[in-house]
């Protein structure tokens, strides 16, 4: 949703169509993440990993899907057709994959559409089935309302908007994990989100130590990722894994080829 020019620093899908292009000519293969997290669960073997990356998309507003006229900017190419362009341009073993984290709430997304778009209603869940029905596109949980300050009553027990570290109670677990799952499962025809991705990358001890290892069988996630800037490895707790984040760790295709060769 970062589009506010028609440069790279300025464009995530200008960006995005060139950092599809550096990671092929650097020689890694896209993967899914639930692809990660089956190696770092035990279940996919190094060699299924070695050179890879996977994608992911925050927030789940239209523009992961749909080409939209930008208002200022013009027509913006959706992630979801960027990644089918160079797809049919490159064939295997180039093919690229994406994981959509969505914000749940369905009136959370409406309010924000007004007060962080331009109030078109370009933040519905229309597109998640058709995307995850493409097979290159996965639809996972990014919180139940992103505890946004945009909002006016966010699911947190003091209203303390923008920080969801400040998510530390089992009641406000319940809404922003097995709530937002249960919805995005009713949306998906019963099938349930099982990566989490935290708002800000922000996590509290509670969460990361209890809520989430002790309760699984309700929020039925079996892995969460923050925004500490660096790979994944084997070592890392699975409710705390790493990601890397276009804007805050790279600003270029250099220093993204950097971050590639560092790994």
């Amino acid at each position: 949703m970062n589009i506010n020019g028609d440069t790279y620093a300025k464009n995530d899908h200008l960006a995005f169509a060139s950092d599809l292009g550096t990671i092929r000519d650097m020689g890694f293969r896209v993967i899914p993440l639930s692809k990660v997290v089956d190696w770092h669960q035990g279940t996919l073997p190094d060699k299924d990993v070695f050179q890879t990356v996977a994608i992911t998309l925050d927030d789940g507003s239209w523009f992961d899907y749909y080409d939209l006229e930008h208002p200022t900017c013009g027509l913006q190419r959706s992630m979801i057709n960027i990644l089918q362009d160079h797809n049919s341009r490159y064939g295997p073993p180039h093919q690229a994959h994406a994981t959509a984290f969505v914000i749940s709430s369905p009136d959370a997304r409406s309010s924000l559409d007004k007060s962080c778009m331009i109030g078109k209603d370009w933040w519905g869940d229309q597109w998640w089935v058709k995307a995850v029905l493409s097979g290159i596109m996965d639809i996972e949980c990014h919180s139940w309302d992103h505890v946004h300050p945009n909002l006016d009553q966010v699911a947190q027990k003091d209203q303390i908007k923008g920080d969801f570290s400040q998510i530390d109670s089992f009641t406000d677990c319940e809404s922003q994990f097995t709530k937002a799952g249960e919805y995005i499962a009713t949306v998906l025809g019963g099938e349930r989100p099982s990566l989490f991705a935290y708002p800000y990358g922000l996590v509290s001890s509670y969460v990361a130590n209890e809520y989430l290892p002790e309760h699984q069988s309700s929020h039925r996630f079996r892995a969460a990722f923050t925004t500490e800037p660096k790979a994944v490895s084997k070592t890392d707790n699975i409710w705390l894994l790493p990601r890397y984040v276009c804007g805050p760790d790279w600003r270029s295709p250099q220093e993204l080829g950097e971050i590639l060769n560092s790994v």
